[in-house]
């Protein structure tokens, strides 16, 4: 049968040997895609390939798609369709409505409220535009409402940090620290900040703080000429609501011109800066020693607070320390030229660090 099949097709190869050809190769092609498609149960085509053929099915008749395609012309014709409607379809190339406001904007909004609790909307619509930003008025309530934040005046009033901000450089605030010692004995040192300035001041330290020794503390403090503070620019002093401040105490600062300002009862954050300044001694020095006496504390935070007015960094003065911060900055340098020396303080605890002259 072979024999037979190949001298009944070589005939007319002989005759039309180019035409032949081309049909056999696609006869070829055609028995090949039939094995394929009994071998292969399912095909999955890529886009790419979807595209392809549906260009092609231009050119062949419908009625001979079902011989020539391996998928069915309903299919196909599928196909097509949602390539036209893809090609007319301008859904991802512009957006109904309003532009979105720009996350950098809403970020400004927010934080102008809550730096500004008597700016309304309104208030802060007027400051983006001097700024040189064009934004509705409307737009700014929505953000306002949608972030809980009531677009009127006066929202929740001000902080105590922004209270006592205001007012640093006319506050200065007392407040306890309490060490105990190597036979569990418990020291109070008194100790004064100056909010502006953030320099700190001990007053005293003793094992019983009773209110004549928390007075006599305050005067002795007023009296001493050494301690930089100008007591014409101050008029409010901050403290807790504890037993050792008597009248007594506030009198005395009432006569040099301060007025006493009681923070409300386990309100911590009423004297805020004061209870950060008992912290800090705490956690850098007194958790990491053993305190023997009274007057071992006493030299301990002399020193300590030595360094703290005059070599600390502080982030609330742009890390300068209070010492620094009032003669300026220093010159900036390139550390590759200099030499930096190390100054060990209370037996390496605290290092300075200075430029070697």
């Amino acid at each position: 049968m072979y024999a037979v099949t190949r001298r009944l097709l070589s005939l007319p190869a002989l005759l039309l040997r180019r035409e032949v050809s081309k049909e056999a190769e696609l006869l070829v092609l055609r028995h090949q895609n039939a094995v394929l498609r009994h071998q292969v149960p399912r095909v999955r085509y890529e886009p790419a390939d979807r595209l392809w053929f549906a260009a092609l099915s231009h050119l062949i008749p419908r009625s001979r798609w079902a011989e020539i395609f391996p998928i069915a012309p309903a299919t196909l014709l599928a196909w097509h369709r949602t390539l036209v409607a893809k090609k007319w379809d301008y859904s991802n190339r512009r957006r109904p409505g309003r532009p979105p406001t720009a996350a950098a904007v809403k970020t400004l909004i927010l934080r102008m409220a809550a730096e500004n609790p008597r700016w309304g909307h309104r208030r802060i619509h007027g400051e983006l535009t001097r700024i040189g930003h064009k934004i509705a008025a409307s737009t700014v309530w929505n953000i306002l409402n949608r972030a809980g934040i009531d677009p009127a005046p006066r929202r929740n009033g001000p902080t105590w940090k922004q209270f006592l901000t205001a007012q640093a450089e006319h506050i200065v605030a007392v407040d306890f620290l309490h060490v105990d010692t190597i036979n569990l004995t418990r020291l109070y040192a008194l100790i004064m900040l100056e909010h502006s300035s953030r320099r700190a001041h001990l007053l005293g330290v003793t094992t019983n703080p009773t209110g004549p020794w928390t007075t006599q503390a305050a005067r002795n403090f007023l009296m001493n000429t050494d301690t930089g503070t100008d007591m014409t620019k101050l008029k409010f002093l901050i403290r807790d609501r504890g037993g050792q401040f008597t009248d007594p105490f506030d009198a005395v600062f009432a006569d040099a011109g301060l007025r006493v300002l009681k923070s409300p009862p386990q309100a911590p954050k009423a004297n805020a800066h004061c209870e950060r300044l008992i912290g800090t001694p705490r956690r850098e020095l007194l958790d990491s020693m053993l305190i023997p006496n009274e007057q071992h504390l006493r030299r301990t935070l002399i020193r300590y607070l030595e360094h703290y007015n005059t070599a600390r960094p502080h982030r609330s003065m742009d890390q300068l320390a209070p010492a620094q911060a009032e003669t300026g900055p220093a010159t900036p340098i390139d550390l590759a030229d200099h030499r930096v020396h190390r100054t060990a303080i209370l037996g390496g605890l605290i290092n300075e660090y200075r430029i070697a002259s």
